[in-house]
């Protein structure tokens, strides 16, 4: 029993006159009470309780311990109970850091609704695709697309975004629809960089149930999503993104997909904060909130 259960269970006791009705009314066996108190006892080193045939009455020094028992399991209450409260309705600044198109199509479409679900919580967004360090830049949270990298983060998987291979009718009509994901050798693509690296990011597909990398060609590369997406819908050459964005796109034929019968492995997204932030009340309720949005988007992540 530790400290505070045996404080509990002493004040009790002085209050009912009784280890039997003190024991049951904690949920307990009277010989736990009974231990408890010869333990605590002995390591105050002094007498607490009295204990006659028909009662258990306080020593001097037990009446004084209990006074001070009775002020310190209040004083416990009342701390938890204002904790309890600030993480029911949190408030304060959340700064959070959200990849472009998930701010704009995914998040900021419903951010309303967490304000109304948490109306002390103000906002401060950034959004774009580079890497932010969340201590430096004073950034309580980040959504980012991909596998995380950074170990000193606590990260959270939100979803596991379908991807898509397509391209504009009129680079179809001039350099043909590929069949078969052999045949993107002779292919164009749009290329796609990170901020601050210079690599191109490979097309993936699962071919015979194993995922390939396939390396295309191209004259263009861009970093940005929204330059991604316009380099195709201008014929500069394939891509593969995220379905949802370009589900508008897909529809009305501004863009074509193809190799649909080789799915990719998605992408995966998450919630990334600092591990010593992984506690705070503002946070964890974005990310509970933000959570429940990706899962009725994409489905669940697991």
């Amino acid at each position: 029993m530790d400290r505070f259960d045996s404080f509990q269970l002493f004040t009790r006791i002085v209050e009912l006159g009784s280890f039997t009705r003190a024991a049951g009314a904690l949920g307990m066996p009277r010989a736990t009470a009974t231990y408890a108190m010869k333990e605590l006892e002995a390591r105050l080193g002094t007498r607490l309780l009295e204990r006659t045939t028909r009662q258990v009455r306080p020593t001097l020094d037990g009446q004084a311990f209990y006074e001070r028992c009775v002020h310190l399991l209040a004083d416990l209450d009342d701390a938890e109970s204002s904790l309890r409260t600030i993480a029911s309705n949190p408030r304060g600044t959340l700064r959070l850091d959200l990849h472009g198109t998930h701010a704009t199509r995914i998040v900021l479409p419903r951010i309303d609704e967490f304000r109304s679900r948490y109306p002390q919580i103000d906002l401060t967004i950034s959004s774009g695709d580079r890497l932010v360090d969340l201590v430096r830049e004073g950034i309580d949270c980040v959504v980012r697309a991909g596998t995380p990298k950074d170990s000193s983060l606590v990260a959270r998987r939100l979803a596991v975004m379908p991807e898509v291979v397509c391209a504009s009718p009129e680079y179809l009509q001039y350099f043909g629809t590929p069949r078969h994901p052999d045949e993107l050798s002779s292919h164009q693509s749009v290329g796609f960089f990170a901020s601050g690296q210079d690599r191109r990011y490979p097309f993936e597909l699962i071919v015979d149930g194993q995922v390939r990398e396939f390396e295309l060609g191209g004259w263009i590369a861009v970093n940005d999503a929204e330059s991604y997406v316009t380099c195709a819908l201008r014929g500069c050459g394939l891509i593969q993104l995220p379905r949802y964005h370009v589900e508008e796109e897909l529809r009305d034929g501004r863009l074509v997909e193809v190799l649909d019968a080789w799915p990719s492995t998605g992408i995966p997204v998450s919630a990334m904060y600092p591990s010593h932030r992984q506690l705070s009340p503002r946070v964890r309720v974005f990310v509970d909130w933000v959570a429940q949005v990706y899962a009725e988007r994409f489905g669940s992540p697991s």
